[in-house]
């Protein structure tokens, strides 16, 4: 009598498989019952009620409150303008190359280093000079712009 050709192994790969194809038969069963798919539009909405909460159920029509929609704002709030004098600042030039053209100044507010550019200098800068500057935003971070010398 021959043996038989599938080793226990085999038998148990097999099980597995079955197992593994009827668990995601199952699955694939209970994404259908659960869908939202057949549901009608009002057992979709979503209310929010008078704390801000979102609810399932709508809001008691006594309790509404009338908005105009003139109260409404859509926009930010208006900034009021800046005074060129504050944006002026002071500070002292804490590092200077003057081969490559750059340096740091260091703000005498906020004691930040900020770099500079000799490109936006009217003056020859060396170190420990005090000067006025404007501040700027770049992609790097913020720099110096518009740097004159304290006499």
């Amino acid at each position: 009598m021959g043996r038989s050709q599938e080793t226990f192994n085999k038998k148990d790969q097999e099980k597995k498989r079955l197992k593994k194809r009827k668990d995601k038969e199952q699955r694939k069963e209970e994404r259908k019952a659960n869908s939202d798919k057949g549901k009608k539009l009002e057992e979709m909405f979503a209310y929010v009620d008078d704390e801000g909460k979102i609810v399932s159920t709508p809001p008691d029509p006594k309790k509404m409150r009338v908005i105009k929609t003139e109260d409404i704002q859509i926009s930010i709030a208006r900034q009021e303008a800046v005074d060129p004098a504050d944006l002026i600042r002071k500070g002292t030039v804490t590092f200077f190359n003057e081969a490559k053209g750059y340096g740091f100044i260091k703000d005498l507010e906020t004691q930040e280093s900020i770099f500079v550019h000799v490109n936006e200098m009217e003056f020859q800068a060396k170190e420990n000079d005090k000067v006025t500057f404007e501040r700027e935003k770049g992609p790097k971070g913020s720099f110096a712009v518009r740097v004159k010398l304290i006499s």
